[in-house]
């Protein structure tokens, strides 16, 4: 597998909405195997497709990403994935590869149920609290063109917003 440029703030491609997977087939498996040698190549726990460019639901998580012993990962592939249902809030400081050297606290639900696809095109539930909760609707914004620092107040959204477009204007 290949690994994939992650495309960071301010690039366009992340305010984009990804399109639904029609198509389940080697190629999409590829494509989640790429996503997932990036993701872990990168220190994430989480990769959304449009990250890398590409505008289709799939998001790859792994919350043991960071395991020396690759065998105690535990990789996760969601195609079209949708939230059916949100209880309880949380707070959790939040961090993304698509927004570098940047933290922030961030209101979430803290268990949600979302419907979703694997790479064969099966249905499946899942019923998701605590970190995976909170990974999963950090990577579903992403395929809608959301941001974790969407969800700041706005005043500290312009700061931020500002400071990385000035970091990207100086890296480039």
């Amino acid at each position: 597998m290949a690994l994939l440029e992650i495309h960071t703030f301010p690039d366009s491609v992340l305010r984009q909405k990804a399109e639904p997977v029609t198509v389940f087939d080697q190629e999409l498996d590829e494509t989640a195997q790429s996503m997932l040698e990036t993701m872990y190549f990168s220190g994430g726990i989480g990769l959304a497709a449009i990250q890398a460019g590409i505008l289709k639901q799939i998001i790859v998580i792994d919350l043991k990403s960071g395991e020396e012993d690759t065998e105690l990962r535990e990789p996760h592939v969601f195609i079209n994935p949708e939230i059916l249902e949100k209880s309880g809030t949380t707070v959790s400081e939040e961090g993304c590869l698509s927004v570098i050297e940047f933290r922030a606290e961030v209101d979430r639900a803290e268990e949600i149920i979302i419907e979703y696809q694997d790479v064969a095109g099966n249905s499946k539930k899942l019923e998701a609290e605590d970190m995976m909760s909170i990974c999963l609707q950090h990577e579903i914004d992403h395929l809608n063109g959301i941001l974790f620092i969407d969800h700041l107040p706005l005043l500290k959204q312009k700061m931020i917003k500002k400071r990385l477009t000035k970091l990207a204007n100086d890296e480039a």
